[in-house]
């Protein structure tokens, strides 16, 4: 089975509710989106903490790094492994994210944050795709 583009912008993160959400479409009193793992809706009031995916971005020495490329990179060094437990010791996902992006800025990324972008990773990687939608703007010219 021949799974769709992962869009981003319509993967939300919603404060004091695990996993990722899908956005389906604006309610009344908020947001319509379905858990990714169980497909279960839920109605988000809009004083909620939402966060779409493609707003993302880590910290590097270089400025910041867009969570789709975090993604990218990390693909790169698994290949088609899970990334490890959001649980895994501290110095695991440091060895991960030292592979996967050495110029993270350590002072600013944190391992916590390492701990969702893993838990991300999976959770897209099992129930959504790693091929990632192209913005328009991004697209070459033709």
């Amino acid at each position: 089975m021949e799974q769709n583009k992962t869009d981003l912008a319509k993967i939300l993160s919603v404060s004091g509710y695990s996993g990722l959400y899908l956005y389906l479409t604006q309610a009344r009193g908020g947001a319509i989106a379905e858990q990714l793992q169980t497909k279960e809706r839920t109605i988000f009031p809009a004083r909620s903490k939402i966060t779409t995916l493609e707003d993302i971005s880590i910290y590097t020495d270089e400025g910041e790094l867009k969570l789709k490329e975090v993604f990218l990179k990390l693909k790169e060094v698994l290949g088609d492994k899970d990334a490890p437990d959001q649980k895994a010791s501290p110095e695991a996902l440091k060895d991960l994210f030292a592979q996967a992006v050495p110029d993270y800025d350590a002072n600013r990324f944190y391992v916590s944050h390492m701990r969702k972008v893993v838990l991300w990773y999976n959770i897209l990687k099992n129930h959504a795709s790693l091929d990632f939608v192209v913005p328009e703007e991004e697209k070459p010219a033709e």
